[in-house]
């Protein structure tokens, strides 16, 4: 082989690499962006969960003030 020759092998032999190192990390861009809306979904439905349970304590204070403001009355405390 001429020096041309190794020259054009090795020019080929990078681009190839390249090109295998490009097909790689669009596959793994695709897969972190499948595992990014996963994600997503998965904080969304968290959110709705945490505001039902916010909800759910809300109802609860308010349930328990009624009743002490009522317990208060029964014992004749003023407010």
């Amino acid at each position: 082989m001429r020096v041309g020759e190794n020259v054009i092998k090795t020019v080929r032999d990078i681009e190839e690499g390249l090109v295998e190192t490009l097909r790689k990390l669009r596959k793994r861009i695709e897969t972190l962006e499948s595992e990014k809306a996963d994600l997503l979904k998965e904080i969304e439905g968290l959110k709705k969960a945490a505001e039902k349970k916010a909800e759910t304590l809300e109802d609860e204070v308010s349930a328990l003030k009624e009743e002490v403001k009522s317990l208060k009355e029964l014992l004749g405390y003023a407010e």
